[in-house]
């Protein structure tokens, strides 16, 4: 089944062929094809170019997990640390394990301050 593109999706295709796409070129549009390519007229899901689905959406994690799933578009959670998309897993809060150790450090830093100001007062 298929849906319609947003337009951030669209963005983000558009974004990852120009800048990531060894087919494409800006004067003559797709090479192996020789006209335009296929994916920036993109508007639904469903068919996508071989090379683009398996080589350069790959690139985009939140991108190809709203592309390649049934159904509708998933929400994504926002990273707490950097802004970024985590994927709607209950359990998971931030979208890297490098968010993670950030903020990790930065509640221990907090917890550590509130500590020595309790035994600073006392």
């Amino acid at each position: 089944m298929s849906r319609e593109l947003t337009r951030k999706e669209k963005t983000a295709i558009r974004s990852l062929v120009v800048t990531w796409c060894a087919n494409y070129d800006r004067e003559y549009g797709c090479l192996p094809l020789d006209s335009d390519c296929y994916m920036l007229g993109k508007c639904w899901t469903g068919s996508y170019c071989r090379y683009f689905r398996e080589s350069v959406l790959p690139l985009d994690p939140a991108l190809e997990v709203a592309l390649m799933s049934e159904g509708p578009r998933p929400d994504f959670k926002i990273c707490p640390v950097c802004g970024g998309p985590v994927p709607p897993d209950r359990r998971q809060a931030y979208c890297s394990a490098a968010c993670a150790k950030k903020a990790h450090r930065r509640q221990q830093r907090e917890y550590m301050r509130k500590k020595r100001g309790a035994s600073v007062d006392n």
